[in-house]
């Protein structure tokens, strides 16, 4: 008899989901125990995300979407994302979360399950990321989505700011696995003056459907 696979978050939160749900072969918490209103830290590991690196890595379209043509530059459509980090690489997200299927190109490589994938999202975000980070992740002069990678709570990170102040503010970040627990445990004990709570799928994509 086949065994069934079940994958799970590198994250654990405290709080346990009040409302979660099998897809994809991963357990999805879509809602967290008292998550309550934002600020919110929401996993998304779940989500498929691919590293694109090739020479010619203009001519490619990821989901149909062109590659942005800057290093820093984002596209999103369709609830895919795509960052340019430099002259040869790329970083494609699915924020819906749902599954999709690695291209047959040998320039894609999955990295779901090698990477954690955080959201903090709700009207401290930037107060709490300028608490781990000297990064500038509001800098006027970008339009959103932008991408800036570097030391995150001293881990190097894949850093999209999606909406700035002057909305909903939302970064989404991604590093090694290996750093869930002190990543989460940082950002959280950087939120908690702030009311940071843990929460579900469903609280990202109900900001994420409008720009969809």
């Amino acid at each position: 008899m086949k065994k069934k696979i079940i994958k799970r978050s590198p994250v654990a939160f405290k709080q346990r989901p009040a409302k979660e749900e099998n897809r994809g072969h991963w357990v999805v918490a879509l809602e967290c125990e008292g998550e309550g209103n934002e600020p919110h830290l929401v996993d998304l590991s779940h989500c498929r995300r691919w590293d694109l690196q090739d020479g010619n890595i203009d001519t490619f379209k990821p989901m149909g979407l062109p590659v942005p043509g800057q290093p820093g530059s984002c596209v999103l459509s369709g609830g895919t994302l795509i960052n340019r980090m430099n002259n040869t690489q790329a970083a494609v997200w699915h924020l819906s979360g749902e599954p999709v299927a690695l291209p047959p190109e040998p320039a894609y490589t999955d990295v779901s399950d090698a990477t954690v994938f955080l959201a903090v999202m709700g009207i401290h975000t930037f107060d709490i990321a300028e608490k781990l980070t000297a990064l500038d992740l509001s800098d006027p002069t970008r339009t959103t989505p932008f991408l800036v990678q570097g030391p995150f709570s001293h881990v190097p990170c894949q850093i999209v700011v999606m909406a700035g102040k002057a909305e909903l503010p939302v970064i989404l970040i991604t590093c090694s696995r290996g750093y869930a627990h002190d990543m989460t445990d940082a950002i959280l004990h950087a939120g908690r003056e702030f009311g940071l709570q843990p929460a579900g799928e469903q609280a990202f994509k109900k900001w994420l459907v409008p720009l969809k």
